[in-house]
C-alpha cells in the first residue's frame, strides 16, 4: 500500500512513523508512505499556498493551485483513492478502514489547514473522510489517523491475525474485557469462567460480555448489530432454486 500525503508539515509524520508496529510495516515494505508539500509547487517568491477569501470573512484559505500542482505529480497507480481530510466527511470507521485496505494500491491524503480549502479543490478528491464532529488545526492528525488504521489491516502488519476478527468493531459490537496475570489485584480478581479451562464456557463468557457492553456503552451500535442479525444479508451465491 502507498500512502502519499499533502502536507505543508511533513515532519509532523516523522516520530510517528518511526514507531511500533507502523515502523516496522515500512521497514517490512508492506506500506510506504511519501509526503509531498505544496509549498514546493508554489510560483511566488514568497511561497505563498494560502490566501484572503472572495467575499470576505476571518481567516486565510488554501489555494487550490499548489494544492493541484502537488497532487498531479503523484505517479498514478491502477487502484487509487485521493481523499480530502475533512470535519464534512463521512465518518471513518472500521468498516471504512477494512474497505480502503482491501481495495486500494495506493490512498492520496491531501491535509488542510488555515481557514479550510478553496471549494475547487474537492474537485481533486474522490471521498471525503472526517474523524468526527469536531474542529482540527490542521489534517496531519486524521491522516495519520487513516494511515495507521488501514496499516494494521493489510497482511503481515499484525502478527496473530485472528486478534483482528474479535476486536471492538470487527464483528459490529465492542471488544469484550480481557484480564492477565495476576489473578487478584487491589481486591479486584480474574472472573472464575476464564481460570476454569471451560473453552466453550469461556466462548459464551465473553459472547454475554460483548453484548452487554456494547448495549451498555454504544446503544447505537447495539441496535444496529440488533437489525442486522435480524436481517442478514443475502447469500450471493445462492439462486433461490432447490
Amino acid at each position: 500500500m502507498r500512502f502519499d500525503l499533502i502536507t505543508l508539515f511533513p515532519d509532523f509524520f516523522t516520530s510517528p512513523l518511526q514507531s511500533g508496529l507502523l515502523a516496522k510495516a515500512l521497514q517490512n515494505q508492506i506500506a510506504e508512505v511519501i509526503c509531498t508539500n505544496p509549498r514546493d509547487f508554489t510560483t511566488d517568491k514568497h511561497h505563498r499556498v494560502d490566501d484572503e477569501p472572495y467575499g470576505g470573512g476571518v481567516g486565510m484559505l488554501l489555494k487550490p493551485d499548489p494544492i493541484f500542482a502537488a497532487v498531479e505529480s503523484l505517479p498514478c497507480l491502477p487502484r487509487r483513492d485521493i481523499i480530502l481530510m475533512s470535519p464534512q466527511g463521512e465518518p471513518l470507521t472500521h468498516q471504512l478502514l477494512t474497505t480502503l485496505s482491501h481495495d486500494y494500491d495506493q490512498l492520496v491524503l491531501i491535509c488542510g489547514h488555515y481557514e479550510g480549502f478553496d471549494e475547487r479543490i474537492r474537485h481533486l478528491a474522490t471521498r471525503e473522510i472526517s474523524l468526527g464532529d469536531f474542529v482540527l488545526t490542521g489534517g496531519e492528525i486524521p491522516a495519520l489517523t487513516l494511515v495507521n488504521g488501514v496499516t494494521r489491516l493489510l497482511p503481515g502488519t499484525v502478527g496473530k491475525t485472528e486478534s483482528l476478527k474479535t476486536e471492538s468493531f470487527a464483528t459490529g459490537l465492542l471488544d469484550y474485557p480481557q484480564y492477565t496475570r495476576p489473578a487478584s489485584f487491589r481486591g479486584w480478581d480474574v472472573p472464575e469462567v476464564l481460570r476454569s479451562g471451560n473453552h466453550a464456557a469461556i466462548a459464551q463468557w465473553r459472547t454475554e460480555q460483548q453484548h452487554h457492553r456494547t448495549r451498555q456503552r454504544r446503544p447505537d451500535l447495539w441496535a444496529t448489530w440488533q437489525r442486522q442479525a435480524q436481517n442478514p444479508p443475502a447469500d450471493p451465491d445462492s439462486s433461490g432454486s432447490p
